[in-house]
């Protein structure tokens, strides 16, 4: 049953296309955040390998409420590696090395770019589409990634 909210087809479609493009960027950072988890060696392991953890818990909790959010909207969700990797715009890297300031550089570049691509978003949602509730909702996601940007930038 479609949702009737308030929102026009079109643009409900149009926030959603982006939304799908910021699920995919979300599972794609949480996985590269994994792999920094796993992979990672060095004196400090323990330490990073913890709180990459964190990290990891936090991203996975923006991507349910990312796809949450789409369902609100009254569409589904893309749900599969080959949707996320088609829709995202970041990029896995192979690194010569596992530790921690490697995958701490590579996961804020990401950050960052997700969060250009929120900010982008946040007038386009709100004037174009006319959906102050996922202008709200990614402008509190924004906020979020620039909270972890900031913790990672911090350890560099």
């Amino acid at each position: 049953m479609k949702a009737h909210i308030g929102i026009t087809e079109k643009n409900g479609q149009s926030v959603v296309d982006e939304l799908s493009k910021i699920l995919a960027d979300e599972f794609v950072l949480y996985t590269k955040t994994r792999k920094a988890h796993w992979n990672l060696e060095g004196p400090d392991f323990f330490e990073k390998h913890t709180f990459f953890e964190l990290q990891y818990r936090q991203l996975e909790e923006f991507i349910d409420e990312v796809a949450e959010r789409i369902r609100k909207l009254g569409f589904y969700t893309p749900a599969s590696l080959t949707d996320f990797l088609s829709l995202t715009q970041l990029t896995e890297v192979t690194s010569e090395k596992n530790d921690s300031k490697g995958f701490i550089k590579e996961l804020l570049i990401d950050h960052e770019s997700v969060i250009i691509n929120l900010r982008e978003n946040i007038s386009k949602f709100d004037k174009e589409f006319h959906d102050a509730g996922s202008t709200d909702f990614i402008t509190g996601l924004m906020k979020e990634h620039e909270k972890m940007a900031w913790i990672l930038r911090s350890h560099l």
